[in-house]
């Protein structure tokens, strides 16, 4: 192990890895650092769909771009991508209709995605309820993968690419000198680099706490859940439903959007907790289930709590069982998980004495969008070309 590098990447979750990636095909000497044995937040606490489809416009092109790297990463080394694509399952006419006019948006933008019948529902997906489905939308070309076995597998990827990994190793000084920036951890170590990127919330809290009390970000805490096994395959890729329809970006976009919207009731328990049905089954055959959305700012994070909301998940139960019919719903695991966001942009970008550079907040586009974002932001920083 060395302690000069041209760059320093602080969180190892998806963004600040997938920064640590790009930078090391570039040619650079990277470290990263991660304050635990493996990531705890994020990244580890989602459903591993990485769905463009659901993205604006802007950050449908870096999901794009990640489906590519994705794919790439695993023909040379498995980091459980599985390319079994994303559907949208719509329940009434306007949902129906925001479907289809999301396709033509793709048709556009030359993003590949089917129009699907009920019959084709059915037949694609043999758990879900007749009375449920009206129409799909399909997208062939997403992916999901392993979230916890994912970021491991694509750390000891780097590492073979010439990563120098540093876990259990938190950072809790950046002092920017002449010309470089000297990191400080609690073991008592001091690494030097000329870029220096934190990418991780909590970090960026222990490191600048002032400047992170200040900032627009806001945390969102998610409720999630994992059935037993349901044996074998019955649910392919990503299944998103009406809820989700309602609630993604890329809807919004679709020139009906605010009409449905207008016609959803304000006070109703979806709305208050922010939640939308999505099923996503895992390689040991349990569905994983969810999810919903807390809020609250940054400086009060802790408020949220770590507690199930036990309303929450009768709610989140009793409608996806309105929508499969699963073997079986019986739960063995239900979780939290947090993630920030900024309340005045996409994502939070900040850089102190021109090479410490803090990029968080990306909100739940990390799985899906931190791929293609890091590329073009290490092309930015380092003055690569066509940054």
């Amino acid at each position: 192990m060395r302690n000069v590098y041209d760059l320093i990447v602080i969180g190892g979750g998806v963004l600040g890895t997938f920064h640590a990636y790009h930078a090391i095909k570039k040619g650079l000497a990277v470290a990263l650092i991660e304050k635990n044995e493996t990531p705890q937040g994020a990244t580890v606490r989602n459903f591993g769909q990485v769905v463009p489809s659901g993205m604006n416009g802007k950050w449908q092109k870096f999901g794009r771009e990640s489906l590519k790297i994705y794919k790439d990463i695993q023909s040379k080394f498995d980091v459980s991508v599985r390319q079994e694509g994303t559907v949208y399952l719509a329940s009434n006419e306007d949902e129906i209709r925001l479907l289809e006019e999301l396709s033509e948006i793709n048709k556009k933008n030359d993003y590949s995605s089917r129009l699907l019948t009920k019959k084709e529902c059915l037949q694609n997906y043999p758990t879900l309820r007749e009375d449920y489905v009206k129409a799909g939308l399909f997208f062939p070309e997403e992916v999901i993968v392993e979230p916890r076995l994912m970021i491991n597998r694509l750390h000891a990827y780097l590492v073979e690419l010439g990563l120098e990994l540093y876990t259990n190793t938190e950072a809790i000084e950046c002092h920017s000198l002449v010309d470089y920036v000297s990191v400080h951890t609690a073991k008592g170590d001091t690494f030097s680099a000329g870029e220096v990127i934190i990418c991780n919330g909590s970090d960026f809290k222990t490191l600048y706490p002032l400047l992170f009390n200040e900032s627009d970000l806001e945390i969102s805490k998610l409720q999630m859940m994992q059935t037993k096994s349901q044996g074998t395959s019955c649910v392919k890729g990503s299944v998103l439903t009406g809820l989700s329809i309602r609630r993604y970006e890329a809807f919004a976009e679709c020139p009906s959007f605010k009409a449905v919207k207008a016609k959803e009731e304000p006070n109703s328990f979806e709305k208050k907790w922010g939640v939308h049905i999505l099923f996503k089954q895992a390689v040991d055959g349990s569905i994983i289930l969810g999810d919903s959305h807390e809020y609250a700012p940054a400086e009060h994070m802790d408020d949220l709590g770590f507690d199930i909301n036990m309303d929450i998940d009768r709610f989140i139960l009793n409608e996806a069982q309105k929508i499969m019919d699963l073997p079986t719903y019986e739960i063995q695991n239900r979780w939290t998980g947090r993630y920030s966001q900024c309340k005045n942009s996409d994502i939070y970008q900040r850089t102190i004495d021109n090479n410490i550079h803090i990029v968080t907040g990306i909100g739940g586009k990390g799985m899906t969008g931190s791929a293609g974002f890091a590329k073009e932001n290490i092309n930015s920083i380092f003055h690569f070309k066509h940054a």
